[in-house]
């Protein structure tokens, strides 16, 4: 069925990708918990093949189907490129989600989607980029929260609480610190740092611990960058949750470095601070039996 774009819903952008469809079988648990509409939305660019376009909705829906998760599914086709259909899709939206790479990227090997990359940055609501490698782990993973001294943190923080949550999955909050000239900190003043940085955030932990006592949190500091730290722990890492500000710069994240490869993990990216604050834990069933 098609629906009309604005009322609340949590939207997928379908291409025939393996990555949209593992963005909209990631998406259909989101929209579950929040008992919203799963919405999956497809651009066709005038005058388009209308009846392929139909399939490609068509299998994305079967594939969330199989899954069996209760959600209502919406499906809307409109005319555009997908980077707009998308934007103009966020309005409203709870949540936009994307696969990390469409099927043009997907040939010549992109770390992630031109669309992606242009929605990222959407002012409405949250996007979260979904790597397809990521989307069928049988363990929860970690979910990981970018926090910094920054007013974003607690946005940050609220919605990686909120993820952790719904997937029952321990939560890593990886605090970075300024260190603009690291030639003048030594190891030692290095480590005595990242220990002062940690001990500060465990005591801003502590109500989370107490609101949630079955959710395992923990903080970790890291000077000037989280890119190392994912580099490391990239085999246990589900979801990374980032601030509204680190959307310009997301192939970061996934690029491959020192050898090691991209990241497979899948990335929300927070909504900018004018948006409503939002509210971890709220009446969302699977979170209220996790914590219960």
């Amino acid at each position: 069925m098609s629906s009309a774009p604005g009322s609340p819903a949590v939207v997928v952008g379908i291409d025939g990708s393996p990555a949209a469809t593992a963005a909209a079988i990631w998406a259909a648990g989101e929209a579950s918990s929040r008992d919203i509409p799963l919405r999956l939305v497809h651009a066709v660019a005038p005058p388009g093949d209308l009846s392929r376009a139909r399939q490609v909705l068509d299998s994305a829906v079967e594939a969330v189907e199989v899954m069996d998760t209760p959600v209502k599914i919406e499906t809307q086709l409109t005319c555009g490129t997908p980077a707009a259909v998308l934007r103009a899709g966020a309005r409203g939206a709870v949540l936009l989600c994307v696969g990390s790479a469409g099927l043009a990227e997907q040939r010549v090997g992109s770390n992630i989607g031109s669309t992606a990359a242009a929605v990222a940055c959407v002012p409405h609501c949250p996007v979260v980029i979904v790597h397809s490698a990521g989307a069928y782990r049988g363990d929860p993973g970690w979910v990981v929260a970018e926090v910094s001294d920054s007013s974003t943190a607690e946005r940050t923080l609220a919605h990686a609480v909120e993820e952790a949550l719904l997937r029952g999955a321990p939560l890593r909050v990886i605090a970075t610190w300024p260190s603009r000239y690291p030639d003048i900190y030594d190891d030692e003043a290095v480590s005595t740092k990242n220990r002062l940085v940690k001990a500060r955030w465990e005591r801003r932990l502590t109500a989370w611990r107490q609101r949630y006592p079955g959710l395992d949190i923990h903080a970790q500091a890291v000077p000037g960058s989280i890119l190392n730290y994912l580099a490391r722990q990239q085999k246990n890492i589900s979801l990374v949750v980032v601030p509204h500000e680190r959307a310009a710069d997301l192939s970061d994240l996934l690029t491959p470095r020192d050898g090691v490869p991209g990241g497979c993990f899948d990335i929300f990216v927070c909504e900018p601070d004018d948006q409503p604050a939002p509210v971890a834990g709220h009446d969302r069933r699977r979170s209220t039996e996790q914590s219960g």
